[in-house]
């Protein structure tokens, strides 16, 4: 099961990393996520995030947040947190 929770602002390509502004509920370290879009479709778990250059464990609803991603994101990408059905 997925809930979305926030979209992609920006991607600085030459740091494979992806600028998600959360819109919904909260981000965590460890989290696993589904990066989908017009031409995205990909799965990544979050291994660390920064905000204002410095490292945060999560990011709530109304903060942006920089995560590293394998694959590139694009703005208006919508950024969706996998949720265990237990």
């Amino acid at each position: 099961m997925e809930e979305e929770i926030g979209r992609i602002t920006h991607f600085f390509s030459h740091l494979n990393v992806g600028i998600i502004l959360v819109t919904h509920g909260t981000i965590k370290t460890g989290d696993k996520l589904h990066f989908k879009g017009h031409t995205t479709d990909f799965y990544e778990t979050v291994e660390s995030m920064q905000k204002e250059h410095a490292a945060v464990s999560q990011a709530a609803k109304g903060e942006s947040v920089g995560i590293k991603v394998k694959e590139p994101v694009r703005e208006h990408d919508l950024v969706f947190k996998i949720i265990s059905d237990s």
